[in-house]
């Protein structure tokens, strides 16, 4: 029996049309993300005593390594046999447009776009790799959960069906049943998580180690990432059957990792602050 209080959803992803453009619930939260980010690094470089004319550079790494990677992690993690199996998948992987994006292939590409920010501008301004993740990452935990927040608008990565009161019944994707609604799940996870992150920052940083940041962050976010989808749909259907999908399966090496450098930091002692 379902609960009489599942919530129906049917808000049009498309907020409004140019032309023959759609401007879309997903689309503006994105870029909120950036924005956001976008602020916070002028408070960290203004706190620290680093130029404000790396933002830009920096702002355009992001992006590029963002969409990028996590278009790319969507085409080779889920569907390669779709996007590499024909000459029209292959040129789809350019048009990230018709969907299909994946956060770990995003995560991967930031830390490649960080590294050569790092060996660009770190040297002659005082800062290296870890100090950049360590304060990047406060600022991708907002924007992640911004994007799960678009996911809601567009119906989409949502859990399996559930009797309690909050669940959703997706209905421009047909369903009759009220579902998980593990977007909301993952964005209140990440702004937990954002919020821990800039308290200690705020308030703590002259006692903390550098890396400390980037550790509780991996552990964190990519932690509640593979709880949660024990509750979710299989995206893919080659997902049917696993004991755990792709998604929890490319969160362990970050976990593992997260836990790697807080070790690491507290071996190590170098504060997280630019010194």
């Amino acid at each position: 029996m379902f609960g009489i209080l599942a919530i129906h959803w049917s808000v049009n992803p498309v907020i409004f049309h140019i032309g023959n453009l759609g401007i879309r619930w997903y689309s503006l939260l994105f870029i909120s993300g950036f924005i956001i980010g976008w602020y916070l690094f002028r408070w960290f470089f203004r706190r620290e005593g680093i130029k404000g004319t790396l933002l830009d550079p920096l702002l355009y790494t992001l992006l590029i390594a963002t969409i990028v990677g996590a278009r790319l992690g969507h085409c080779l993690f889920y569907q390669p046999d779709y996007y590499l199996g024909s000459w029209q998948g292959f040129w789809e992987i350019f048009q990230p447009w018709k969907g299909g994006l994946a956060s770990h292939g995003g995560a991967i590409a930031l830390l490649l776009g960080m590294w050569w920010f790092a060996r660009r501008y770190g040297k002659k301004n005082g800062f290296d790799f870890w100090w950049i993740m360590d304060h990047l990452c406060i600022t991708v935990a907002f924007a992640g959960c911004l994007i799960r927040c678009g996911n809601l608008f567009n119906s989409e990565i949502y859990g399996d069906v559930t009797s309690l009161p909050w669940g959703f019944i997706f209905d421009l994707r047909g369903e009759t049943q009220p579902k998980h609604p593990t977007q909301i799940y993952e964005a209140l996870s990440y702004l937990v998580l954002g919020l821990v992150m800039v308290s200690v920052y705020a308030k703590r940083l002259d006692r903390t180690y550098r890396g400390f940041f980037f550790g509780i962050f991996l552990v964190g976010c990519f932690g509640m990432r593979f709880l949660i989808e024990f509750i979710k749909e299989p995206q893919v259907g080659f997902e049917q059957g696993m004991a755990i999908n792709m998604g929890q399966i490319l969160s362990i090496p970050f976990i593992l990792a997260g836990i790697a450098i807080l070790v690491w930091s507290g071996v190590r002692k170098k504060p997280a602050a630019r010194v």
